[in-house]
């Protein structure tokens, strides 16, 4: 088979190139988008990550692909309706950062409380070891709320335990013998938000999460509580983020993902081209807004990469491949 990794790193390459011999394989760290999808309409699998972007219009310019190794957990950067009337399948990886994401959300959560980032910068920088204006806050006794208790809000839970924090959770579909196990309590939407400290959020990126925290619903949380965001962008509508740092009613934000991040990563190629709606636009300069916030941690989509969780990603991937190349596909999003 001819099988097109993008977004791939050196270590991707030299991995892929040993488990799958006898496939003929390209390599490419370029994402792959509508613009550039005529590099691969000759491929039978393609393999990408989260910068590339599988919509209907690119689906339809490659004829011969058969199938899809996405090399992530969320899948919505890949249009699977229009892949299904394709009868091509898409596989995934079904859990590979489960902890990893988990704490990284509580390095962004104690670099907010305990103020490491600007502590550090005073002594490299500024050369200066004072602790004038750097003093912190605890976790302890405070209230953490997990949107989502799949295995990554789980696993925060845990931690958050082990800290002597109270948890409480809300999700679509509770499992009260986790609750019970953990020791947290699921509440309302809206109760979470009104008796959070921390407010960390773990789903996925859906229609029906699509800006679940929203102007409608921001002024709800309680006043200097944390947002911590290492789900995806599109779950928190920016707008209505600045607006609640700038008023106060969150004191700080963790992000490792921000709403329209392949157009801020890519900005200058895009408005070179004309290819930001005024939508995309205006995203894309609150994302500038909240980069410049002393109160705001924003990291590049970078809480799932550690050595233990690439290798995790790049073994299920050669296993989702090899498995359709066998006729019998694993892993498959439905």
């Amino acid at each position: 088979m001819k099988i097109g990794f993008f977004d791939a790193k050196a270590e991707e390459k030299n991995y892929f190139s040993a488990k799958l011999i006898g496939h003929e394989l390209f390599f490419t760290p370029d994402s792959l988008k509508k613009g550039n999808a005529l590099t691969a309409k000759d491929f039978d699998v393609l393999s990408v990550f989260i910068g590339s972007l599988l919509d209907r219009e690119t689906l339809a310019e490659l004829p011969n692909l058969k199938s899809i190794a996405t090399r992530t957990t969320g899948y919505d950067h890949i249009d699977v309706k229009a892949a299904g009337e394709k009868n091509i399948p898409v596989s995934f990886v079904p859990s590979y950062g489960d902890h990893t994401v988990a704490e990284f959300t509580f390095g962004l959560l104690l670099d907010l409380t305990r103020k490491i980032r600007q502590c550090s910068e005073r002594v490299r920088r500024e050369d200066e070891f004072t602790i004038d204006g750097l003093q912190g806050a605890e976790l302890y006794g405070k209230t953490i709320g997990v949107v989502g208790t799949g295995r990554i809000g789980s696993n925060v839970a845990r931690i958050a335990k082990a800290l002597d924090m109270k948890v409480i959770a809300y999700d679509v579909s509770p499992n009260k013998e986790l609750a019970e196990k953990i020791g947290f309590d699921y509440v309302t939407f809206e109760g979470l938000l009104a008796n959070s400290d921390v407010i960390s959020l773990h789903v996925p990126y859906l229609p029906s999460t699509h800006h679940l925290i929203n102007k409608e619903n921001i002024g709800l949380i309680k006043k200097g509580a944390i947002l911590l965001n290492t789900a995806r962008g599109g779950v928190v509508k920016t707008e209505a983020l600045v607006a609640a740092l700038k008023q106060g009613i969150l004191s700080g934000a963790g992000l490792d993902v921000l709403e329209e991040e392949s157009a801020t990563k890519n900005e200058g190629d895009l408005m070179l081209y004309n290819r930001l709606s005024d939508v995309e636009m205006k995203i894309v300069l609150q994302n500038h807004l909240l980069m410049e916030m002393d109160n705001v941690i924003i990291t590049p989509h970078n809480a799932f990469n550690t050595k233990e969780a690439v290798k995790r990603i790049m073994e299920t991937t050669a296993e989702n491949i090899l498995a359709f190349a066998a006729g019998k596909p694993i892993n498959l999003v439905k």
